[in-house]
C-alpha cells in the first residue's frame, strides 16, 4: 500500500525488541530512506490545480527520427495494424520504440479515454462475441499468448482489458504501449479499465515508475500517471454485465447512474466509490466485512445480489485477486473473477484465464491458459529497493 510512514512506527518498534536482527535493521533503514523520499517530493510538489498537463508540453512531431532507426514507424498520424504488428515483434525482441512514436500512441490513446464517460456501455450485437481479461501485471509474453489463443483485437474481435496492466511483470511498458496502440487503432473494439495499479502511488512501488524511467524517460512517468487518471472505471455490456476491476460497495442503493458522475480525473482516493471500485473483493459470507487489503471492503453473495437487482443486471465480473484456475465462480454464480496473468510473479503457479461472451444470451465461456516463457527479466526487477526485501 505504500504507507511508509505508519511501518516506520511498525519497524522501530521491532528494532527495540530485536536489536540484534540483521534483516529488522535492513529493513528499518530502507523504510527510514523511503520515508525521507516521500517528504521530500512532498516538500516540492505542487498542488493538483496548480499543476500543469505534461501532455500539453509535449509536440511529439518535432522528435525527429534518426535514419540509422530501424524499428516500427507511424507514418502520418494514424497508427495502423502493420504499425502494431512491428511494434509487438520489435518488443518480443526485447527491443524498444523510438520515442516519438511512444508519444504518439499515449498522447492519442490520451484523448480517446478522455472523452469516454466513467461507466462505459459497450453494445454487442446479437451473434458477436465480447472477451473480457484480467490482470496483466506486466506479463507481455502471456499476452501475446492470450491473442495468439483468442486473436487479435479488432471490430469483430472486440476486448476489455479490467485493469491491472502493469507493474509487477518486468515488461509493463510494454504491455501497456500495445494495449494503448490497439486502443488508437480500434476505438471501439478496444476497452480498457482503470485497477488500482494505475496509480501513482502503486507505480513507485511495484516497479513501472523505475521500468518507465529505464525505457523511456521521466516525462513518460508523469504522462503515463495523468493518463491513468482518464481510464474508465466499470463497463456494462449490453446492460446486463457490469464489469469492475475489484468490486462493489459499503453502502446498498448504489445505481448505475452514481458511478456514471464519479469524477475520476485524479488519483484514487482512499474512501468512496471509486476507491471501492477499484479495490473490494468478494467473500463467502453475507454481509460486509472489514478488506485484507486495509483499503475497500469484503462484501458477500447477498451484496452482490442485490447490486444486481437494483440495477436490472444478471452478472458481476471482476479481476483483482490471483486465482489457481484462472478464475473463480461466486455467489451462486452472480459473481466471476478473472485474473489473466498465468504463474503470477512466476512463483504462484496458477492457470491465467479470459471469458469470452456471445450476445444475446451472454453466457460466459471460460479459457484458462498456461503461462509461457519470457527471457530473463525478473518480476519487480524495477521495483522500489523496500518491496524487493519481501521478494
Amino acid at each position: 500500500m505504500g504507507k511508509f510512514k505508519e511501518a516506520l512506527k511498525d519497524f522501530q518498534q521491532l528494532k527495540r525488541l530485536c536489536p540484534n536482527d540483521p534483516d529488522a535493521s535492513r529493513k528499518l533503514k530502507e523504510c527510514e530512506k523511503a520515508v525521507q523520499k516521500i517528504k521530500f517530493e512532498e516538500a516540492i510538489s505542487v498542488q493538483d490545480s496548480e499543476r500543469r498537463s505534461v501532455a500539453d508540453t509535449i509536440d511529439y512531431k518535432c522528435i525527429e527520427v534518426d535514419a540509422q532507426y530501424t524499428g516500427a514507424r507511424i507514418e502520418g498520424d494514424a497508427v495502423t495494424l502493420d504499425f502494431v504488428k512491428h511494434m509487438m515483434e520489435d518488443f518480443k525482441k526485447q527491443k524498444c520504440i523510438h520515442k516519438r512514436y511512444a508519444y504518439q500512441i499515449v498522447l492519442q490513446a490520451r484523448e480517446l479515454l478522455k472523452a469516454m464517460p466513467s461507466l462505459v456501455d459497450v453494445a454487442v450485437p446479437d451473434g458477436h462475441h465480447f472477451t473480457i481479461c484480467g490482470d496483466v501485471h506486466g506479463q507481455y509474453y502471456d499476452l501475446l499468448n492470450i491473442f495468439e489463443l483468442n486473436g487479435l483485437p479488432s471490430e469483430e474481435n472486440p476486448y476489455l482489458f479490467n485493469g491491472d496492466f502493469v507493474d509487477r511483470g518486468s515488461f509493463s511498458v510494454e504491455v501497456i504501449l500495445t494495449l494503448f496502440a490497439f486502443k488508437c487503432l480500434y476505438p471501439n473494439a478496444m476497452y480498457l479499465a482503470r485497477g488500482n495499479h494505475e496509480s501513482r502511488g502503486m507505480n513507485k512501488i511495484y516497479g513501472f515508475e523505475g521500468e518507465v524511467r529505464s525505457k523511456l524517460s521521466d516525462i513518460f512517468v508523469e504522462l503515463f500517471a495523468e493518463v491513468f487518471c482518464y481510464l474508465p472505471l466499470a463497463h456494462v455490456i449490453n446492460g446486463k454485465v457490469f464489469v469492475v476491476h475489484g468490486g462493489l460497495f459499503s453502502t446498498d442503493g448504489v445505481k448505475l447512474d452514481e458511478i456514471r458522475s464519479i469524477d475520476r480525473f485524479c488519483e484514487p482516493p482512499e474512501e468512496g466509490l471509486m476507491c471501492e471500485i477499484l479495490w473490494s473483493d468478494p467473500q463467502p459470507q453475507p454481509g460486509r466485512g472489514p478488506s485484507k487489503r486495509g483499503v475497500g471492503l469484503s462484501f458477500g453473495g447477498d451484496v452482490t445480489k442485490r447490486f444486481l437487482e437494483d440495477n436490472s443486471l444478471s452478472l458481476v465480473v471482476r479481476s483483482h485477486e490471483v486465482k489457481d484456475e484462472g478464475y473463480e465462480i461466486d455467489h451462486d454464480g452472480k459473481l466471476i473473477t478473472v485474473f489473466s496473468a498465468p504463474n503470477y510473479c512466476d512463483q504462484m503457479g496458477n492457470k491465467g484465464a479470459y471469458i469470452r461472451l456471445t450476445a444475446p444470451e451472454l453466457k460466459p465461456d471460460i479459457k484458462t491458459f498456461a503461462a509461457v516463457p519470457h527471457p530473463d527479466v525478473k518480476p519487480m526487477a524495477y521495483a522500489n529497493n523496500f518491496m524487493r526485501m519481501f521478494q
